[in-house]
């Protein structure tokens, strides 16, 4: 197990300042624990992946109540009709938002690594086959919920 902290804080530093910028709310860390895969302990993921001199991914996993709740801010006025249809893509741009935060981050200390678009996948049953690596889950907690932070990185 060799996730080095300068390449999981960025994701931690960017998702916590855009939750307190663009959603109002702050991020508490909670408890850090070993899983055998990255995969999402909540029905809503954003999965990031990860490329340059470390490879990996950064899975990003929260609950419909929490997806819907930071909807609602970042598209105030959405039926619940419009809310069910758009919340995919709300989520995207907060994703979006965190992974240029994150970026920028690490070209400030000089890391190069290159980062994909985010993808939003949601659904109680899907099932993503993630290769089997040593992922550290951070646990992290809103007014909105808890937000799960998977990294697995080589």
């Amino acid at each position: 197990m060799n996730i080095n902290a300068e390449y999981v804080n960025p994701f931690l530093e960017a998702a916590g300042a855009v939750f307190k910028s663009v959603v109002g709310v702050d991020l508490k860390r909670g408890k850090l624990s070993i899983k055998e895969s990255p995969e999402p302990s909540h029905e809503v993921a954003i999965l990031i992946g990860i490329t340059g001199s470390i490879s990996g991914e950064v899975v990003y996993s929260m609950g419909y109540n929490m997806v819907y709740k930071i909807a609602e801010i970042l598209a105030p006025g959405l039926s619940e009709g419009q809310m069910k249809t758009e919340y995919k893509d709300i989520i995207g741009e907060l994703a979006n938002m965190i992974t240029g935060n994150a970026m920028n981050i690490f070209a400030y200390s000089g890391k190069r690594i290159e980062i994909t678009t985010p993808t939003v996948i949601d659904g109680k049953n899907f099932t993503i086959t993630h290769v089997k690596q040593t992922t550290l889950a951070i646990s992290l907690y809103s007014p909105f919920g808890q937000l799960e932070m998977n990294v697995a990185l080589k």
